[in-house]
């Protein structure tokens, strides 16, 4: 089960296909998705893609977070935390918004209560963002919200900055436990 987030300006729960026209037509602003790869241009695949992010069931306390403007409801977009099995068993923090809402602390806020429910609530040792090296915003909320660059990695051909943030509580490990693993 995930969590509802609240702070002072902003809102943060489970998405839902409600959700889905907002998430589309943000990542159909050619800038928003500048730096992440994926079908966003092609409609019909691009809709099956969302949807089935939206109905997969993530592991306790691990999926995808729509931020929304605490008082008006204004969609703002989202920030995920979930496995991530590329490279070796991990778990993945991002965030993506709409354009209206860049330079004004939303990714960094929403962020930092998501990495710090992955570390602190469920307990995950360590989460790892990885970020296009051209994409200088979303490097600089890594760093906001605590992650440290540890290395540059190459994932389907394309280079990516690869920042990490471990738990102050527990020893990290090179592998997750698998109840963090199994996405169906």
């Amino acid at each position: 089960m995930q969590p509802t987030f609240n702070t002072n300006r902003l809102m943060l729960r489970p998405r839902k296909l409600s959700d889905l026209e907002e998430c589309l037509k943000m990542d159909r602003d050619p800038e928003v998705t500048r730096f992440v790869p994926g079908p966003w241009h092609q409609p019909r695949i691009h809709r099956r893609f969302v949807i089935e992010r939206i109905k997969r069931v993530y592991p306790p306390g691990l999926g995808y977070w729509t931020i929304r403007d605490r008082e008006t409801e204004q969609f703002y977009g989202w920030v995920l935390l979930i496995p991530y099995d590329v490279l070796k068993p991990e778990v993945e923090i991002g965030w993506r918004l709409v354009r209206d809402t860049w330079g004004k602390g939303i990714a960094t806020e929403a962020a930092k209560i998501i990495l710090d429910h992955g570390l602190d609530t469920v307990g995950i040792p360590r989460i790892v963002a990885d970020i296009d090296p051209h994409n200088i915003a979303s490097s600089r909320v890594a760093e906001k919200i605590g992650m440290k660059y540890v290395e540059e990695r190459i994932l389907n051909g394309s280079k990516f900055m690869s920042f990490q943030s471990e738990s102050d509580h527990l020893r990290p490990s090179l592998a997750l436990p698998c109840r963090y693993l199994r996405v169906p």
